[in-house]
């Protein structure tokens, strides 16, 4: 049996000033990582991925670098676009998304429908594993809207909020081929 593995990051520095896609992790998302490579999880990785976010790719890296792998980056596996709006506030951003998992086929504010960023990640989650060949274990480090989105995908679920991760810094595990849930709940990252 094959395994992929979808990572979402950790806790990010936010500052209103730079795009989101460029913050960075904070400090104690970078020691959560650290112990999740430890913890023997990724033991069988063979494989990195990550979106273009930055925080992605710092994840990722955390994760391959205790492997001593290299990584690969795809657009495709960012986060819902939200450039529409940029950086809003905690409460306001709480309440975006609500609105994107609650009316999954409107543009909310210029946001991404979830319907199409589901089908994006979707697609690029099946893209990953064919691109990465027959053997090893893969690894996707990316953002807790889609991998959201994807869990749904694979439970035959509605688009839905319920479905998100508790809390930043998330992993769940799929069986391949036959994209089956390991991980029915989202697992949480051991805390840093």
């Amino acid at each position: 049996m094959r395994t992929l593995l979808f990572v979402t990051h950790p806790e990010v520095a936010i500052d209103p000033a730079v795009p989101v896609p460029r913050w960075h992790l904070r400090e104690s998302g970078i020691a959560k990582l650290r112990r999740f490579a430890a913890g023997g999880a990724i033991a069988g990785v063979g494989h990195v991925w990550a979106s273009t976010e930055c925080k992605a790719i710092e994840s990722a890296g955390i994760l391959a670098g205790a492997l001593g792998l290299g990584l690969r980056v795809r657009e495709d596996l960012g986060e819902n676009d939200r450039s529409a709006t940029g950086f809003l506030p905690p409460d306001e951003f709480e309440t975006m998304a609500d609105a994107f998992f609650a009316n999954p086929e409107q543009s909310v504010r210029g946001w991404e429908r979830a319907v199409d960023a589901q089908a994006r990640i979707v697609n690029a989650a099946r893209a990953v594993v064919a691109e990465s060949g027959p053997a090893g274990d893969i690894l996707v480090a990316a953002h807790g809207a889609v991998g959201s989105l994807l869990r749904g995908h694979l439970l035959s679920a509605p688009i839905s909020r319920a479905l998100d991760q508790p809390a930043p810094g998330c992993w769940f595990a799929v069986e391949l081929p036959g994209w089956r849930l390991l991980t029915p709940e989202w697992q949480v990252l051991p805390p840093g």
